[in-house]
């Protein structure tokens, strides 16, 4: 299973502490769309037919969720209020067979990530539009096993400049 972790683009800021109405409200700055836009399309490309695709629904995921281009679906385990764990929950990980495509917050993608690959929740940074893609097979060496591994971190700059 493939899982993808998808950052959502730069946001306008958060102005009331506290306030997860205001906070799932909050929409794309015109920088966010434009990475939301060459990331989505380079991500269009990449991904396999068959991936499921996951968003939380706080309006800065959907905005960039939507530049992909591909069904989605809105899942509240996915909320920036949520835990890595209901994160992996949610999406099946690691025993489905489809991969899947989670567009979401941090500190939560970062806790994810580690916690998949390091099995403890830690403080890894995921940069905004940025993509995690962590895969998990079964190796041929016996001592590999099926160990998740890491295929690809890359930000939105550098997605402009691979074809």
């Amino acid at each position: 299973m493939d899982l993808i972790l998808w950052r959502h683009a730069e946001a306008e800021p958060h102005v009331a502490e506290g306030d997860e109405t205001g906070d799932l409200k909050r929409a794309l700055t015109p920088k966010g769309k434009r990475h939301a836009a060459r990331v989505g399309a380079w991500l269009h490309r990449q991904l396999p037919d068959d991936v499921r695709v996951l968003s939380s629904p706080a309006r800065r995921c959907v905005q960039t969720v939507e530049a992909l281009g591909r069904n989605y679906k809105l899942v509240e385990a996915l909320a920036p209020y949520s835990s890595a764990e209901a994160i992996l929950d949610a999406c099946g990980w690691p025993d489905h067979r489809q991969p899947v495509l989670i567009v979401g917050h941090q500190p939560l993608l970062g806790e994810v990530a580690s916690l998949v690959l390091a099995g403890s929740k830690m403080d890894w940074r995921i940069r905004k539009a940025g993509v995690f893609w962590i895969s998990q097979k079964a190796g041929s060496d016996k001592d590999e096993g099926n160990a998740p591994y890491v295929k690809l971190v890359v930000g939105p700059d550098f997605v402009g400049q691979l074809r």
